[in-house]
C-alpha cells in the first residue's frame, strides 16, 4: 500500500486504481488524472480546457474490473491555467476536479515529496493507440524553468508522453510513490524527445488546498524558513545574493563554502531569501514579485536545491537520515543512513547551514566528503572562518581540486604525448583528405598543460593556506581545460581512426594492384605493353610514396585495372 493512499504505484503488473481517464463532451479522451481523495481528481488545466464544459472521469483500475464513469467539474477556483513569462517559461497548468459520486477510499493515492534526480519513473496514460491505458518509462533529467517543473527523458523513443497522457501520475519506480503529474511531451526540431512533469511541491504551491494530501518531508528545515520580521525582509547583501543565485542555477561549481556570522543580519536574511526562492513549494507569487524588484541576478530558479538543512546541534547521522528520507532511500532501513546514501549512488543539491555548529562537525565533514565524491553539489554555510571552516575548504575544495588537476595533467600528457605521436606516425604514412587540421587543438592542449604545471609549482612554493587565486590551474579553469581535453581527445581519436582507414585502403589497393599485375603478366605470354606498364608503375609509385595520397593512388589503380580488364576482353575477342 502506498504511503497515505490506496493502491501502490510500484506494481507495473496491474492498472493503478488511482489512474483516471478523462473524456470531454465529444466522448474523446482529453487526458488523464490522479484520484487523490474519494471525490477529487488532479489533472492539467489544459485537459479541462480540451474537455469543454462536460467532463467524465473513468476509473480503469476499479477493483471489480468494470470501468465506472463519473461526471466531474472543476472544484471551484482550483484551476490554474498555463501562463508563460517574457522568456517563454511555462507556469501552472494544474486543476482539481470534483466528482459527482465518490469512489472508494482504497482507490486513492497521495502525492509524495521526493527528490529523484537520475531515477527511473513511470507514468500511466491513455494515448490514442492504447486508450485502455499503458505505462510509459522515463528518467528524471532535472529541473527546468522558473516554475520548478521537471524534465523527463523517455527510456525509449516510443515512450514519449503523447496526447492522452497529460495529467497522468508520475510514479518513482524505486519506491512506488506518485511524485508528480505529467504536463506534456515534446519532440524538438533536433529529434530530441522530452516529457515534463509538475512535481508534488510545485503542485502544492499552485493548489495549497492539496497540502493535506501530500506526504513526505519538505525540502527546507523549519529553522531556515523566513522570519516574520519585516525589517529583515528588506535586508539584502547584493553580491552574496548573486553568488547564491548563481550556485543555485548550477554555475558549474560543485562545492560553495560561505560564512554568515551571528551578527550579520543582511547576510543571514539574504541566505534565507535564496533558500526560499529556490524551493518549489515555498516560492510563492508574492515572494517572486517582491524579489523581482531586487537587483538582477539575485533571484534563483525554483528547484535550485533538493534539500536545505540547519545542522546546528544536529548529528551527522540525523542529517544522513534526512537525506535518505528526502531521496526515498527506504530499502534496508536496518542499515545506517550513511551506508544507504553511499550505496544509492544518487546525487542531490544540498544546502547545509551551520556546519561548524553541528553536534559533531568532523563526522559531518565525513558525510559531506562522501556526498561530494558521489557527485552531489554542496552549498555549505559556516558561522565563523575557524578551524572547521579551514578543514572543510581543504577536504572539500583544495584536495579535490588538486586531485582533479592531477588527473587532468595526466590526461593532457597522454594527449600531447602518445596520442599525438600516434597521429604523427599515421600522418607520415598517409595524407589526410578533408580532415580538419589538429594543430590548434594540440597547441591548446600544450598550453593548458603548461598552465596546470605552472599552477602546481606555484602551489608548492606558496602553500600557506590562503584562498587560491585565479591562476590557470585553479578550479575556475579546470572545467574549461577538461572540455578542451575532451574535445582534443575525441578529435585525435577520430583522426587516427580515419587515417587507419586510409592506411587499410592503401594496403587493399596494393594487394589489388599486385593481383592484377600477375594476371596481366600471364596474359602477355612474353610480349610487352608499355602503356599498361606505365600505368602500373605510376600506381605502384603512388602506393609506395610516404605519405601516400590514397585518393590519387586509388585513381591510378583503377586506371590500371580497367586497362588490364579491357586488354583481357580484347584478347578474348
Amino acid at each position: 500500500m502506498a504511503a497515505g493512499g490506496g493502491d501502490p504505484a510500484a506494481s507495473p503488473m496491474k492498472t493503478p486504481s488511482w489512474a483516471v481517464r478523462i473524456r470531454g463532451a465529444d466522448g474523446e479522451i482529453a487526458g488523464a488524472g490522479i484520484l487523490l481523495t474519494p471525490d477529487r481528481v488532479l489533472t492539467c488545466a489544459h485537459v479541462v480546457d480540451r474537455a469543454a464544459d462536460r467532463l467524465t472521469a473513468e476509473f480503469v483500475g476499479a477493483a471489480d474490473h468494470s470501468v465506472p464513469a463519473v461526471p466531474a467539474r472543476v472544484d471551484g477556483t482550483a484551476y490554474v491555467p498555463e501562463t508563460r513569462d517574457a522568456d517563454g517559461d511555462p507556469s501552472g497548468d494544474v486543476a482539481l476536479l470534483r466528482l459527482e459520486r465518490p469512489r472508494p477510499t482504497e482507490e486513492t493515492v497521495r502525492l509524495h515529496r521526493l527528490s529523484a534526480p537520475g531515477r527511473e519513473v513511470r507514468m500511466y496514460g491513455f494515448p490514442y493507440a492504447h486508450n485502455g491505458g499503458i505505462w510509459f518509462r522515463s528518467t528524471v533529467v532535472g529541473g527546468c524553468g522558473r516554475d520548478g517543473q521537471v524534465q523527463l527523458s523517455p527510456v525509449s523513443p516510443g515512450e514519449l508522453a503523447s496526447p492522452g497522457c497529460s495529467g497522468a501520475g508520475v510514479a518513482d519506480s524505486r519506491t512506488g510513490e506518485v511524485i508528480g503529474m505529467v504536463l506534456s511531451g515534446q519532440l524538438d526540431q533536433h529529434g530530441n524527445r522530452f516529457s515534463f512533469m509538475s512535481p508534488a511541491e510545485t503542485i502544492a504551491r499552485h493548489l495549497p488546498r492539496l497540502k493535506p494530501h501530500i506526504v513526505g518531508p519538505t525540502a527546507v528545515d523549519e529553522r531556515l524558513l523566513p522570519t516574520d520580521d519585516g525589517a529583515s525582509q528588506d535586508l539584502l547583501d547584493e553580491p552574496f545574493a548573486q553568488r547564491l543565485a548563481a550556485w543555485l542555477r548550477d554555475d558549474g561549481s560543485q562545492v560553495k563554502i560561505s560564512v554568515v556570522g551571528p551578527g550579520d543580519a543582511a547576510r543571514a536574511a539574504t541566505l534565507r531569501r535564496a533558500i526560499t526562492l529556490a524551493d518549489r513549494e515555498l516560492r510563492t507569487a508574492v515572494s517572486v514579485d517582491r524579489a523581482s524588484l531586487d537587483p538582477p541576478g539575485t533571484v534563483p530558479s525554483a528547484g535550485g536545491h533538493d534539500l536545505a538543512v540547519d545542522a546546528s546541534g544536529v548529528s551527522a547521522a540525523e542529517i544522513a537520515e534526512r537525506i535518505a528520507e528526502r531521496m526515498g532511500l527506504w530499502q534496508h532501513p536496518e542499515d545506517p543512513p550513511l551506508d544507504r546514501v553511499r550505496a544509492s549512488k544518487a546525487t542531490l543539491n544540498l544546502v547545509v547551514v551551520g556546519v561548524d555548529e553541528a553536534a559533531d562537525p568532523p563526522a559531518l565533514l565525513d558525510l559531506l566528503e562522501v556526498l561530494r565524491a558521489g557527485g552531489s553539489r554542496l552549498l555549505l554555510v559556516f558561522s565563523t572562518a575557524g578551524d572547521c571552516h579551514r578543514q572543510a575548504r581543504d577536504r572539500l575544495l583544495a584536495r579535490p581540486a588538486r586531485d582533479r588537476r592531477a588527473r587532468l595533467v595526466e590526461r593532457l600528457r597522454d594527449i600531447t604525448g602518445p596520442l599525438a605521436q600516434d597521429l604523427h606516425e599515421r600522418l607520415a604514412v598517409v595524407l589526410p583528405h578533408g580532415m580538419r587540421p589538429l594543430d590548434s587543438d594540440l597547441v591548446a592542449a600544450h598550453a593548458a598543460l603548461a598552465g596546470l604545471l605552472r599552477a602546481d609549482e606555484e602551489d608548492r612554493e606558496g602553500d600557506d593556506g590562503r584562498d587560491p587565486g585565479p591562476s590557470p590551474g585553479h578550479t575556475s579553469d579546470l572545467g574549461r581545460y577538461e572540455r578542451l581535453a575532451d574535445r582534443a581527445a575525441a578529435r585525435l581519436a577520430a583522426a587516427v581512426a580515419e587515417l587507419d582507414r586510409l592506411r587499410d585502403r592503401r594496403d587493399e589497393l596494393a594487394g589489388r594492384l599486385r593481383g592484377y599485375h600477375v594476371l596481366h603478366q600471364h596474359s602477355l605470354q612474353g610480349e610487352e605493353d608499355p602503356a599498361v606498364d606505365e600505368l602500373y608503375l605510376r600506381a605502384h609509385a603512388l602506393l609506395r610514396a610516404r605519405p601516400c595520397d590514397v585518393r590519387a593512388a586509388e585513381a591510378a589503380v583503377d586506371a590500371y585495372t580497367r586497362r588490364v580488364d579491357d586488354h583481357g576482353a580484347g584478347g578474348a575477342g
